[in-house]
């Protein structure tokens, strides 16, 4: 509707760790911007009870599916390849 059938991606998942792995996953990626956008042409990440979700109790955020394991990208025009490997990479760090 918004981006007239143009627009990448977007996936919501959990990281093991809950909100500290949240943030540091956001933290160690390269390639993905640290925005709330959706449909840029770059790829963002999010961790909404960090941020967007913050001011909300624990069982606000579960509710609104921003609990606090909870990560959000948005695919834009970068490589595949690049884009799993800087996830592999922030996924795989120890704490």
């Amino acid at each position: 509707k918004y981006l007239g059938g143009n627009g990448g991606s977007v996936f919501t998942f959990g990281v093991k760790g809950g909100y500290d792995a949240g943030v540091r996953v956001v933290e160690r990626v390269t390639l993905f911007s640290h925005l709330a956008n959706l449909g840029d042409v770059r790829s963002l990440i999010l961790h909404p009870a960090s941020t967007t979700h913050r001011q909300l109790t624990d069982e606000q955020r579960v509710a609104a599916g921003a609990g606090d394991d909870v990560l959000r990208i948005s695919v834009g025009t970068e490589s595949a390849d690049d884009l799993i490997a800087d996830l592999d990479y922030a996924l795989s760090r120890d704490p």
